[in-house]
């Protein structure tokens, strides 16, 4: 019998849905999996028909952090050689906005999954936490620098070093999801989010996501100068033009991408 795969796909409109599928283990992140989704990431990155990504996981679980399994007797020339991060990279590196759908458990390598995920839509079930501490290691795929440019150093200091979980309402509280909604409607809600953000200008989609990040690396005055470069080269584009007749126009824009 073939083994169930870990990564299950499928497109609505211009939104491509990725559901981790490892429930038996939580949906713990192995580094084939990670190398199988940043190269399903890519795709859908450069597939011209999608414009959002949704990444989910199951109702129980987002991911309950890295498979302990997978690394537990490696050594450190074990740990370089295999270069894991590698593949976080390369989902860092996506356009295109990433919404994540997390319900349930969201800690270690699934907190920080979550975190290169754009727009977070996450159920009251949520709990999310950086417990590496309590097996010996810390956060290594950007946990301890993306949880304290989110939540601040009290606080990523805090959840870092007991390795306590955050609810759903304090992850929101201090700027770490976007939205809660009630368990029920955890993915339908996400995909809405997912569907109605497919609709906008492809392009513009693109370079508001790359503006809101350099805000991390820029001081203001280069980050006003970045954001303003993108505002200009938007001017470029049909659906610029499209966009601003349609609202004078009074009437639907009808957006191609281009």
């Amino acid at each position: 019998m073939s083994e169930e795969p870990h990564l299950l796909t499928e497109t609505n409109g211009a939104v491509a849905v990725i559901r981790i599928n490892r429930p038996k283990v939580l949906n713990a992140l192995n580094l084939s999996l990670m190398t199988d989704l940043a190269e399903m990431m890519e795709g859908y990155d450069d597939d011209d028909s999608i414009n959002v990504i949704l990444l989910a996981g199951t109702q129980r679980a987002w991911a309950a952090g890295a498979d302990i399994g997978d690394m537990a007797s490696a050594s450190v020339s074990d740990m370089a050689q295999r270069d894991q991060f590698a593949q976080w990279e390369r989902i860092k590196r996506i356009k295109k906005p990433i919404v994540a759908a997390v319900s349930g458990f969201a800690l270690g390598g699934g907190c920080e999954l979550m975190m290169h995920c754009d727009v977070i839509i996450c159920s009251e079930t949520a709990r999310i936490g950086q417990p590496e501490i309590n097996i010996g290691v810390m956060p290594g795929a950007g946990g301890t620098q993306r949880l304290t440019r989110a939540v601040g150093k009290a606080l990523a200091m805090d959840v870092v070093l007991s390795g306590r979980f955050l609810s759903a309402r304090e992850a929101m509280d201090h700027g770490l999801v976007s939205r809660i909604v009630p368990p029920e409607h955890w993915f339908e809600e996400a995909l809405k989010v997912a569907t109605a953000m497919a609709a906008k200008p492809a392009t513009a989609l693109r370079y508001a996501k790359e503006a809101v990040l350099k805000a991390h690396d820029l001081s203001l005055s280069q980050g006003l100068e970045y954001e303003r470069k993108l505002f200009y080269m938007l001017f470029d584009t049909h659906d610029q033009k499209e966009g601003m007749t349609a609202f004078m126009e009074k009437r639907k824009p009808s957006f191609t991408g281009r």
